[in-house]
């Protein structure tokens, strides 16, 4: 499995609130405008407009933006020639692509003959350490360093226009970022509504009000394996709750854009995070791992929901993988290839856990005794500890050395820890030894 904002609403249908659309852009590699020749600022410009076109585009925030547009639509008009088009916004990241309308677009910042050449190597602009700490808990999930060239070009033209726009969970209206293969029955539905405990999801809103006033269950299928206050986390089985495992990934999906969606869950167990009140317990966020891995895979799929991003609950998650593997007794490690978010938030919580145990030891430890202790693959402990300039290779042996003061610099820059994972609250038996 890869490694991805509704009204407020009653559970049973009650009325809508505010809708949660994620704020502004995050910028995230964009195309720059260089290389570009034959602005067709002067002159007629034809319509409707083609695929491919690049132009300024205003955007929530009412300023203009270069978009390349992605796809185009008749819309129902007096006018039969009106045209939307589906744009995606060069500066940012796929999830912020939309269909916007003909007067959005400065059709005097029309331009043509682009170098591509040029075009691909302005992709590969750098995110500032700040943005990619912002995005750390948004959007964890294995990279798709393994497709090829052509590979990623046909996933991209298959999943190039969101197919979903909207969907309502629980009390949120949430705006989705990606394409997600839901079956072809919903491929007229805008917006889809989901039952936020069995993940059921429907078409319109009386369906899902029919459905909550005969849905017996308030929490996620399968045990509960912790609870410290309002927070509960439950083990589900995809074999023993199939419908719930294939429809966890379809939602997913629409917050991930490289992800495998795997039909067969039988060999994954998720973990699903809530949240929980009088009303129930509500999910902010989950991570799947597979029953059996040759690997020593602790985690294979992670999202924290957007409306629950921000609150420490994608380090929570990380964290809580690395707590199972230390009650099975055996090392783990995340499902590679990790994307370069993926890498940044894994690597945040290796340093933390390291530097905080190499202070109370004053590097008076191996990286043998690093990975009993914390579970963490030495492979991974040796790649933190190198970015760190924290080893040393000695007489055919690598030597952790650290100065205090560094430490404390190199954990000042790791950032704040996020939700702490009390073991004494956590009551469960590893899968191999639950019969």
């Amino acid at each position: 499995m890869g490694s991805m904002e509704p009204p407020r609403a009653e559970a049973n249908g009650g009325s809508a609130a505010p809708a949660y659309n994620g704020g502004g852009p995050t910028a995230n590699g964009g195309d720059s405008l260089a290389g570009r020749k034959g602005k067709a600022g002067t002159g007629a410009v034809a319509l409707p407009l083609e695929v491919g076109t690049r132009v300024m585009c205003r955007w929530r925030d009412q300023k203009l933006h270069p978009v390349k547009v992605i796809e185009r639509r008749k819309v129902s008009s007096l006018n039969s020639s009106d045209y939307e088009y589906y744009v995606h916004y060069t500066e940012f990241n796929r999830r912020l692509d939309e269909w916007v309308k003909l007067e959005q677009l400065d059709l005097a910042s029309v331009e043509t003959d682009i170098d591509e050449k040029v075009e691909d190597k302005a992709t590969s602009l750098k995110m500032t350490r700040h943005q990619k700490r912002k995005i750390d808990e948004t959007h964890v999930e294995a990279g798709h360093e393994e497709l090829d060239a052509a590979s990623l070009r046909e996933h991209e033209e298959f999943t190039k226009v969101k197919n979903i726009a909207k969907i309502e969970l629980g009390r949120y209206e949430i705006d989705t970022w990606y394409f997600s293969p839901f079956p072809p029955e919903y491929n007229d539905s805008v917006k889809l509504y989901f039952c936020e405990f069995c993940l059921n999801f429907m078409k319109r809103k009386e369906q899902l009000q029919r459905h909550m006033r005969k849905c017996d269950l308030k929490h996620p299928p399968g045990d509960e394996i912790y609870r410290n206050g309002t927070l509960s986390m439950f083990e589900v089985d995809g074999k023993k709750n199939k419908v719930y495992g294939q429809n966890l990934c379809y939602l997913a999906k629409l917050f991930l854009d490289h992800k495998t969606l795997y039909y067969d869950v039988d060999l994954f167990l998720f973990y699903i995070l809530c949240e929980c009140d009088d009303r129930g317990c509500h999910m902010v966020g989950y991570f799947s791992k597979e029953k059996h891995s040759e690997e020593s895979y602790n985690l294979a799929c992670i999202l924290t929901l957007p409306p629950y991003q921000r609150k420490g609950y994608g380090k929570f998650l990380i964290a809580f993988s690395y707590e199972l593997s230390k009650k099975e007794g055996k090392v783990g490690t995340p499902e590679r290839p990790l994307s370069d978010l993926g890498l940044l938030s894994y690597r945040g919580y290796w340093t933390r856990v390291l530097l905080e145990i190499l202070k109370k030891h004053k590097s008076n430890i191996s990286i043998k005794e690093l990975s009993d202790m914390t579970a963490i693959k030495a492979d991974d402990i040796l790649s933190t500890l190198q970015s760190l300039d924290l080893i040393q290779y000695r007489k055919g042996q690598h030597a952790i050395c650290a100065d205090p003061k560094v430490l404390d610099r190199h954990l000042k820059a790791a950032g704040r820890g996020g939700l702490e994972v009390d073991v004494s609250k956590l009551i469960w038996t590893p899968y191999k030894e639950q019969g």
